[in-house]
Formats: structure tokens, C-alpha cells, sequence
């Protein structure tokens, strides 16, 4: 059974930093894609950057050069530092595999808690 636990969130002022991270049990970091996604209130969620098995990342426009993803595959944990954070990033953030790991229990797409990051001074 995959369990997928983010922590780290905040408030912090704009031009600030904060370091996510996302706990992950079950098989879902061995050989998968994984990646942090975010949404903010009233939009969609989306994917800000994603990180390959063997460390290949990417990354959407509006966060390249400020997010940084990276992984540990013994400790089954992959991480996001933030730097000079803007309002627009508030949001809830989430990791996940890449697609979304599919619960088969309840035919829909897993996703954990989510933590909250408020850009505001």
C-alpha cells in the first residue's frame, strides 16, 4: 500500500526559502518518475517539477532557477528547496509518482495531505 506524507510547509515572506518534503512508503519511489505538483486556490493542479529514477529533472517555466528537486531512493524520500518565493507560489503542495499513483481500491488517483506554502509578507 503506497502512503505518501509531505511536510515542511509555512509561512514565508516573499524572496524567502523553505525545504519540502515528502515521505514515501510501499514501491511507489523504486523505479518510478516522481515529481511535486501544486495547487493553488480556485486552479487546477499542476506539475512544477519532476524527477526521473536515475536523477533527471525537470522543471515547469515559472519555477526554473528557484525549485530544486532531488531524491533518495534508500531513504524513500524526495525533496523540494524553494528560494526566492513569490506570492504566486503559494499553494498546497504534493508529491506523487509521474502519472499519479492509481489507487485500484477507489478507481481514482492517490494523493497524500498536501502542505501548505503562503508566500506573503
Amino acid at each position: 500500500q503506497v502512503q505518501l506524507v509531505e511536510s515542511g510547509g509555512g509561512l514565508v515572506q516573499p524572496g524567502g526559502s523553505l525545504r519540502l518534503s515528502c515521505a514515501a512508503s510501499g514501491s511507489i519511489l523504486s523505479t518510478n518518475a516522481m515529481a511535486w505538483y501544486r495547487q493553488a486556490p480556485g486552479k487546477g493542479r499542476e506539475l512544477v517539477a519532476s524527477i526521473t529514477s536515475s536523477g533527471t529533472t525537470n522543471y515547469a517555466e515559472r519555477v526554473k532557477g528557484r525549485l530544486t528537486i532531488s531524491r533518495d531512493n534508500a531513504k524513500n524520500t524526495v525533496d523540494l528547496q524553494m528560494n526566492s518565493l513569490k506570492p504566486e507560489d503559494t499553494a498546497v503542495y504534493y508529491c506523487n509518482a509521474v502519472p499519479p499513483y492509481y489507487d485500484r481500491r477507489y478507481l481514482r488517483p492517490y494523493w497524500g495531505q498536501g502542505t501548505q506554502v503562503t508566500v506573503s509578507s
